[in-house]
């Protein structure tokens, strides 16, 4: 492997990106509260010779690296502009103009126009609401089960929807959007919800409210395109569906891009390359 790694602290995932010995791009991921674990991986790869830092808890992995390595630092949003603009390279997109959505704990939301960005707005809604949420109303508080409950839930018995309110007449809008997110609950009688059901609404509740805000931020900076990264989307098809289905309603392109959670390693990596060949 390369002597260079990119790492990026968030808030529940630390994830790092480093090229192997065939020069492709390798990517891992630790818990956020597990710092001893990223010192571990670091000393079982001594060749690593500098680390390109970003995220919220770098402090907290400089404290538990002390001076293991040589550390360049990098400000996230930073990072995260040229993770993205290095994988939309690599998946074959040529945009120069977007709105860029970072779902994590929480959303950040950029707008980014060649190599310039910056930050329009954001929400406190993110993964970590979905997990706090999840773990509150269901008990359940692991991430990969809360996505594969939410796979198979249905939520037209707890949302409610236009054409719920209307009853037969003809709607305004269309029928199938959510009129209230959970609106169904607290006017009809059943008490008792089904826990894939209940974790479905969850996301669609996250997803939607993200979705919304990054429309209408598309439209103030007329960018037909809106990229969602972030590791709350990782292997999450449900929430990619109501995140797509929305934008793509409201006239905007979405993209995905695959290893969505690992912008700001990539960008972090990315910049102590840069630096390097100057």
């Amino acid at each position: 492997m390369s002597t260079w790694i990119g790492i990026d602290t968030g808030g529940t995932l630390t994830k790092l990106a480093y090229l192997n010995e065939q020069q492709e791009l390798t990517l891992t991921v630790f818990p956020s509260n597990e710092m001893d674990l990223v010192k571990q991986w670091l000393e079982q790869h001594p060749q690593v010779e500098e680390i390109g830092l970003t995220g919220g808890r770098t402090e907290q992995l400089r404290d538990v690296l002390k001076t293991m390595k040589s550390i360049e630092y990098i400000v996230e949003f930073e990072a995260t502009l040229k993770g993205v603009r290095y994988l939309l390279e690599k998946e074959g997109h040529t945009i120069e103009q977007s709105i860029i959505t970072n779902i994590g704990t929480g959303t950040s939301i950029h707008y980014m126009d060649g190599n310039q960005h910056m930050r329009v707005g954001g929400t406190g809604i993110g993964g970590g609401t979905l997990i706090g949420l999840a773990t509150i109303m269901t008990g359940i508080s692991d991430f990969e089960e809360i996505k594969s409950h939410a796979s198979l839930g249905q939520r037209g018995g707890i949302d409610l929807l236009v054409k719920d309110i209307y009853q037969g007449m003809d709607t305004p809008i269309d029928g199938n959007l959510t009129a209230s997110n959970f609106g169904k609950v607290g006017i009809t009688e059943q008490l008792d919800f089904a826990q894939n059901d209940i974790l479905a609404t969850t996301q669609g509740l996250v997803g939607e409210v993200i979705t919304t805000l990054s429309i209408q931020l598309a439209d103030q900076h007329n960018a037909e395109h809106i990229v969602y990264i972030g590791s709350t989307l990782t292997n999450n098809e449900q929430l990619k569906q109501v995140i797509e289905h929305y934008t793509v309603l409201k006239k905007h392109t979405p993209i995905f891009l695959s290893d969505c959670g690992f912008s700001g390693a990539i960008g972090a990596l990315q910049n102590i390359r840069e630096h390097n060949k100057q």
